[in-house]
């Protein structure tokens, strides 16, 4: 029966540097020799990864938190907020000078200039300021939305919108999903249409954002540098990213 990896990118894959370790690389390729199919699930854009799908021969793909699922190079599964809630949330933001970055397939677009908060978060992910335009998500099908806001706010939306969920990434921003939108979902997507059962799946993250598919695969690594909570909702706690967490944690689940 084939048996699946999935792998986050940041804090995973990634380390410190935003490079992946040569330990990491040799593991995986290991891995595919030993039969394992090997898959990214990560919270960025498609355009964000195409370094590492080329640097690691992937065409298998969990984007955008599970908005935007990709099989074999063809999209399988997209999601989106409504643009109509969306709305609602950006006016809301609007008037507490909380911007929003907005994504699709290709593109980020701020939806204001020069803000410090925007400039933190994605100066973390190596892309300069994007350009603005506050009414992108209008005329465009965005598969994410990044809300910038500081921690002590963040309930003060989730009270206000329950139909959407806000996942922190960053101390200054949220990922804004469907309600039941995330990392597992798009990886159900993707084991369906590859017909292997979710016993034969491991998955390796970090963040809070890979707390739900964490806990959904059969067998969960959550990596020494990662948040705590997504350690807890692990099967094994491996070394720090910089430290060959990844292939140390390869090594004893026996995959290579």
């Amino acid at each position: 029966m084939t048996r699946i990896l999935f792998f986050d990118v940041d804090g995973t894959l990634y380390n410190s540097r935003k490079e992946i370790p040569d330990s990491a690389k040799k593991a995986i390729q290991r891995a595919r020799n030993n039969g394992y199919e090997i898959a990214i699930a990560t919270g960025r854009a498609p355009f964000m990864i195409e370094s590492v799908l080329e640097e690691l021969e992937i065409d298998t793909f969990v984007t955008f938190n599970g908005q935007y699922v990709v099989y074999k190079g063809e999209v399988l599964f997209t999601d989106s907020v409504p643009k109509d809630y969306l709305a609602k949330i950006i006016r809301f933001g609007e008037a507490r000078n909380h911007p929003v970055v907005f994504i699709d397939d290709k593109e980020m677009i701020a939806s204001v200039d020069d803000h410090s908060f925007i400039e933190q978060g994605i100066t973390t992910l190596k892309y300069p300021y994007p350009q603005s335009n506050p009414l992108f998500y209008e005329d465009n099908e965005v598969y994410q939305t990044l809300i910038f806001m500081e921690e002590k706010d963040e309930q003060l939306y989730r009270d206000s919108f329950p139909e959407v969920k806000f996942v922190r990434w960053h101390p200054y921003s949220c990922d804004i999903l469907p309600k039941d939108g995330s990392k597992a979902r798009g990886i159900q997507y993707l084991l369906e249409r590859m017909n292997i059962p979710i016993e034969n799946s491991i998955a390796f993250g970090d963040g809070l954002n890979d707390i739900e598919m964490l806990q959904a695969v059969g067998t969960s690594v959550a990596m020494g540098n990662g948040h705590e909570k997504a350690k807890k909702a692990a099967n094994l706690v491996t070394d720090h990213v910089d430290e060959d967490g990844l292939a140390r944690a390869m090594s004893k689940l026996n995959i290579i």
